[in-house]
């Protein structure tokens, strides 16, 4: 880690208001355009709206109306349960809405496309491969799905860690990424399973496939393509842009693997239920363990790096231990919400921790990819959304 100089000290009126901790008022604060961004995102978006559009279009052609509307319906409540999950784990630094519907999209759309176009291929070696219909059902869920799946959706996150690097600060946020690519692909899985199922089995197996898919296991992608986020999570943390294709070889490794034994494992046994509580159950259970540990690091790196601002003169101590700390905050946000503040206390917690990572990006040398010009304008919001706080007469509670 590089030794970098301390923060500029604050300006004598920004000192003189971090004497006291944040009060009420009226947020005055602003924010820069990027229009080579907004339109390399707005061509991304197009691409992707195309190749929805084919999915669908496939979905209605094999499924039909009715398929693809119930299936659609059932694939919304385990997406809601990841939906939920995701949110949970993003919570402390969120990621741009764009880059998550990005991710989504990619997953639900692209990611699905290059394993339609990969099965048609292999399925037409397999037909003359003598395999089988084991081999070939064997093959195609334990070989062929891992693969070609967990490389579309690897790829997705590696797009993403070029085009928004400015916030892919480390391994939590590749995770969530992925998890966002993860799940856009398994709501078209899950579309294309339930309206299979109901077309040839009929609404007492769909049910059945609904339990086991949408209730008991939604995170399992998610789980897969984890790894990949994380790998290339931790590759964001150094300069250079080559380390997010290694990191991505890197997590499809473990992705494949685990992925595989989870489709192939189904094949050998006989009681499914009790294979999810010895082995699934505690398989998640120890991935929430790490991501916790994660989100530690991040309330480490956000207490460490706003300090150091806090010493010159941007924040009240008692500030810093209200940002950095999950009851600080949620103690915050309550006395927000009681004096009519909600969404400026909200945006003073969300640019402060951005404050953090931006300096925590130049401390790993990683300035390169605009730290100094976003520390630069989120000072100025923090000390903007302070100075509106302090327009009250009530103070907030105590950092818990």
């Amino acid at each position: 880690m590089t030794e970098l100089a301390a923060p500029a000290a604050a300006p004598t009126e920004v000192r003189l208001e971090t004497q006291e901790v944040v009060r009420p008022g009226i947020p005055v604060a602003s924010r820069r355009s990027n229009a080579g961004l907004i339109i390399a995102a707005v061509i991304g978006f197009i691409v992707l709206a195309l190749v929805m559009l084919f999915v669908i279009a496939y979905l209605f052609v094999g499924l039909g109306p009715a398929g693809v509307i119930i299936g659609g319906f059932m694939a919304l409540v385990p997406l809601a349960i990841v939906f939920w999950g995701i949110r949970w784990i993003d919570r402390w630094e969120p990621e741009p809405r764009g880059a998550l519907l990005f991710a989504f999209l990619w997953g639900a759309g692209v990611s699905v496309l290059i394993a339609l176009v990969v099965d048609a291929e292999i399925q037409n070696v397999i037909a003359g491969s003598g395999l089988g219909e084991f081999g070939a059902e064997f093959f195609g869920a334990a070989i062929q799905a891992p693969i070609v799946e967990e490389v579309g959706k690897g790829l997705g996150v590696l797009v993403l860690f070029f085009a928004v690097r400015r916030h892919f600060d480390g391994p939590v946020d590749g995770i969530v990424y992925a998890a966002w690519v993860a799940g856009g692909f398994a709501f078209t899985e899950n579309i294309l399973y339930f309206g299979t199922e109901l077309a040839s089995s009929g609404a007492a197996s769909t049910v059945e496939v609904f339990f086991i898919r949408g209730i008991m296991s939604p995170f399992a992608h998610v789980m897969f393509t984890a790894f990949i986020g994380a790998a290339i999570g931790y590759a964001a943390q150094k300069p250079g842009w080559f380390r997010g294709v290694v990191a991505l070889m890197v997590g499809l490794v473990p992705a494949i693997l685990l992925h595989a034994f989870w489709n192939g494992v189904l094949f050998f046994i006989d009681d499914f239920y009790g294979y999810y509580l010895l082995v699934q159950v505690p398989m998640f259970l120890a991935a929430v363990w790490l991501v916790m540990l994660l989100r530690r690091t991040e309330h480490r790196i956000t207490f460490e790096r706003l300090s150091e601002y806090a010493a010159v003169g941007w924040f009240h101590p008692d500030e810093v231990a209200m940002l950095s700390s999950p009851g600080g905050r949620r103690t915050a946000m309550g006395w927000a919400r009681a004096n009519g503040v909600a969404p400026l206390m909200k945006a003073f917690i969300r640019d402060a921790t951005r404050l953090a990572y931006a300096r925590h990006r130049m401390m790993t040398d990683r300035d390169a990819i605009g730290a100094q010009g976003d520390e630069s304008e989120l000072l100025q919001r923090v000390a903007a959304s302070r100075h509106a706080l302090r327009g009250g007469d009530v103070a907030p509670a105590p950092a818990g």
